[in-house]
């Protein structure tokens, strides 16, 4: 492989980063539990940040069920079911935050960015939540590191930054890979790993508590498309 400085990997999440579908993960657990189960859903793990891996498992034991693999599996069977019976109407349900489209765009538009996710998502869920507001185009969702591969989202970070050198054959410098994100777990997630961490204050956390948990910039959403240039690019 060439190691080069040209490249830059951007690794973005999706809830309340790109789109805000509020509510939608609660209304589909609920929905998932009960299918998978035959459980009704009375409490739920904090969703902010978290992987899939994560939320299954603490979901499940808050339950008294056993978080085996088994009953993981058919939990995301369900999950995924659901996402694709409200794909087609999912825009319905939440938005593209401000400045998203334009944002993946403008890298798309930089020679020798690759653009894909590192999310809490499900591959699945992910495509459909991007797919409803048109904003899988310029993401490489093939290479994406995602929920379902570890309870600890830094592990997920690796995975993409791997897939990524390996189908583009160049190394990624940790200092090249930058992760942009909105909730302090994203940050940790980069900061673990070397990588740059863009914050954007569009979800529950404010500025200040991303400043805090030590994201390297911190932005009010993606709109300024040049504070989101210079935040990605240096």
């Amino acid at each position: 492989m060439t190691t080069t400085r040209a490249h830059r990997l951007v690794l973005w999440d999706i809830d309340h980063t790109l789109v805000d579908l509020s509510g939608v993960g609660l209304r589909w657990y609920t929905e998932a539990l009960l299918a998978a189960t035959g459980t009704e859903l009375s409490v739920h793990p904090d969703f902010g940040g978290n992987t899939e891996r994560a939320i299954s498992s603490s979901l499940l034991t808050l339950h008294g069920i056993e978080p085996d693999e088994e009953t993981i599996q058919r939990l995301w069977a369900e999950l995924i079911a659901v996402s694709e019976r409200e794909s087609a109407t999912l825009h319905e349900s939440g938005r593209a935050l401000d400045g998203a489209a334009a944002a993946l765009e403008a890298m798309a538009g930089h020679g020798g960015v690759v653009q894909t996710l590192v999310t809490g998502n499900l591959p699945e869920i992910s495509g459909h939540k991007l797919a409803a507001f048109g904003l899988d185009e310029h993401l490489d969702l093939a290479i994406g590191g995602y929920g379902s591969l570890s309870a600890h989202r830094p592990d997920l970070v690796p995975h993409a930054v791997s897939a990524a050198a390996a189908k583009h054959d160049v190394t990624f410098a940790p200092e090249a890979v930058v992760i942009i994100g909105d909730t302090p777990e994203d940050v940790r997630a980069a900061l673990d790993n070397g990588a740059v961490a863009v914050a954007v204050a569009t979800g529950r956390y404010r500025a200040e508590e991303l400043r805090d948990a030590g994201a390297h910039t911190v932005l009010a959403d993606l709109s300024d498309l040049d504070s989101v240039r210079k935040a990605v690019l240096g």
